[in-house]
């Protein structure tokens, strides 16, 4: 097991042959209201749950639409098979779910994606500086029914919030039938 203290309250967890389950949001949907729950005595599964929640409802830093929906897909698959093995993502307006199992350390795999991502959707659409939060959220996924479940929250998320190219959104390679 290797647990990765990056200067934050929780550490970054990665379990050899585990699975990961991880989100993070775009620089400009953190607001007042998101570090108010970070900041809560909720647990950490609550506070993620009440933070998910209110992003699929605000149009803060809300970037991913049209064309940055292809570009972001094409960034989390260009790493599959390479530092991870992609199981699920999904692309919300301000933030992005994905499952996968690492090969690769987990800092530098997010540091990949983020920059990558980052880089090439600042340009595409016209914007410069910081585009992503700093923190991520994971879990290590410890067995087949919190995958199932994780696997349902991630690729239900983007009908949860009813927007209408959810299946355009998603990326599944788990397998289960939903």
């Amino acid at each position: 097991m290797k647990v990765d203290y990056h200067k934050r309250k929780l550490p970054h967890i990665q379990i050899e042959n585990m699975p990961n389950f991880i989100t993070f949001r775009t620089h400009k949907s953190i607001d007042p209201y998101i570090k108010k729950i970070s900041a809560s005595d909720l647990n950490v599964k609550s506070k993620q749950y009440a933070i998910d929640t209110y992003l699929d409802n605000s149009s803060l830093g809300a970037y991913f639409f049209d064309e940055a929906v292809d570009v972001m897909g094409e960034v989390l698959l260009a790493e599959d098979g390479l530092a991870y093995d992609l199981h699920s993502f999904s692309i919300m307006p301000n933030h992005i779910h994905i499952i996968f199992q690492a090969k690769d350390d987990l800092a530098r795999i997010m540091q990949k994606i983020k920059g990558r991502s980052a880089r090439v959707l600042n340009k595409k659409l016209g914007m410069y500086g910081t585009f992503w939060a700093k923190e991520y959220y994971d879990k290590v996924i410890r067995d087949e029914v919190q995958y199932k479940k994780s696997v349902e929250y991630v690729l239900n998320n983007p009908v949860r919030a009813g927007l209408k190219d959810a299946e355009k959104r998603i990326y599944d390679n788990t397998g289960f039938s939903l």
